[in-house]
């Protein structure tokens, strides 16, 4: 399931008697709930695997420790295959709604499985949908599509096949606003193939501010380089640099943090970047960053936007403060398919500038950059509105995604890469 982090609503402490039914969809549900509670990480990724799922077991195993595991407390609607249910976090007893439902395939996969707090001041019945309220959010998020989407073309597609849907009915059955986002989302990027575009629902209403195309705002002039994503900056043997971040904030609030981070390991003989956790930020700061492996000014992406028909360049900037990491350093950057938009243009950027060794797997494949804008009260939509244009291939990995160097699963990308430096050496 995939967990939010927001504010929710508290419930007295009880006794907790629900159980799954006894349903495909329960026994599924109820072997998630074993796995997520007993904090193995093998038992939940074998879970998320036998169902198709992708997931960062690193994220769900965060939030694992943070909640202590969940308690079932109630079964709101019960199908074979659907299921929308309620649980009860064991640290301080808040509350979530959950929704999961399965594929009728021979064996099937998870085609929904979100779980969203409970806001407090919230319930349950603020999750809930009618058919006047799906009319409006599918009109506005078109009408947003239409002014700002990348390809116009596209989106008077999207437009078209989603009011056939819904003059169709598609949509009469559901009731709960979790499931009409998701539902929304994938038939948007049936059409789009755009992984960045995305619905959201929110029970206790949608910001009024647009969403950050960036991980959450840090405040300004941070310099503690956790707070910025950087989560391992170490020296393995050999003087082998190692650097672990998994977002690409703001370098007008992160930049002082990144430098700090970055320069602790480019006094290395080769470095080893890891983005397997990394869903992508700020593109400044994939320029930020990129600027301690090389020594002249670089050319390494241009960013189209359809709002003014603007191209913005983005250069390495080689008078940024602390040791450089030095051109002739070999340099590995680790990938997983779950690395995505920002953490795809810095290898795709470094793949083609061969500055790197790419080493795991074929990334998520989104290029092109979001804005959130709010729909219907309780919903946001986020538009691709810019492309990416990589100045050797004249072309981007939407869709695609970047292929790696070196293909190995995800887990052995660091062992593997590990050896190809090793190898390297020992080769006269």
């Amino acid at each position: 399931l995939v967990v939010a982090t927001q504010a929710i609503a508290q419930t007295p402490a009880g006794s907790v008697t629900a159980t799954f039914p006894a349903t495909p969809i329960g026994r599924a549900m109820s072997q998630w709930l074993d796995a997520f509670n007993s904090g193995d990480s093998a038992q939940l990724g074998a879970f998320y695997r036998k169902y198709a799922m992708q997931r960062s077991l690193e994220q769900q195993m965060r939030v694992r420790a943070q909640t202590g595991g969940f308690e079932l407390e109630s079964i709101e609607t019960s199908e074979p295959r659907l299921l929308e249910f309620v649980v009860r976090e064991r640290n301080g007893g808040r509350r979530a709604f959950a929704v999961s439902e399965l594929s009728s395939d021979a064996e099937p996969t998870m085609v929904q499985s979100s779980l969203a707090p409970i806001p407090a001041g919230s319930t349950i019945a603020d999750f809930g949908i009618d058919a006047a309220a799906r009319a409006r959010v599918v009109e506005e998020a078109i009408a947003k599509l239409e002014s700002n989407y990348v390809f116009p073309a596209v989106a008077a597609k999207m437009a078209d096949t989603v009011r056939a849907r819904l003059r169709r009915g598609t949509y009469d059955r559901i009731t709960n606003g979790l499931t009409f986002a998701s539902t929304l989302t994938q038939h948007f990027q049936e059409v789009s193939r755009d992984k960045h575009l995305r619905v959201n629902f929110f029970p206790a209403g949608a910001p009024r501010r647009p969403l950050e195309p960036t991980p959450a705002r840090r405040p300004s002039t941070v310099t503690d380089p956790e707070r910025c994503g950087f989560v391992r900056m170490d020296k393995l043997e050999g003087n082998v640099g190692y650097l672990k971040f998994n977002f690409f904030a703001s370098p007008d609030e992160c930049g002082d943090a990144a430098t700090t981070a970055v320069t602790q390991v480019t006094d290395a003989d080769a470095l080893i970047i890891d983005l397997r956790e990394n869903g992508g930020g700020d593109p400044a700061m994939v320029a930020h960053i990129s600027s301690y492996l090389f020594s002249k000014r670089t050319h390494l992406n241009d960013i189209w936007e359809r709002p003014g028909d603007k191209t913005e360049h983005f250069y390495t900037n080689p008078e940024l403060p602390g040791r450089k990491l030095g051109d002739d350093k070999p340099v590995y950057v680790l990938t997983s398919n779950r690395t995505f938009s920002g953490a795809e243009e810095f290898s795709y950027n470094l793949k083609n500038l061969k500055r790197a060794t790419i080493v795991g797997e074929t990334t998520g494949g989104g290029a092109h950059p979001v804005n959130g804008h709010r729909i219907a009260d309780k919903f946001m939509i986020g538009v691709p509105f810019a492309r990416a244009i990589n100045p050797i291939t004249k072309t981007n990995w939407e869709g695609t995604g970047v292929a790696p160097d070196v293909k190995v699963p995800a887990g052995d990308a660091l062992v593997v890469a590990l050896k190809l430096i090793s190898d390297k050496r020992a080769t006269p």
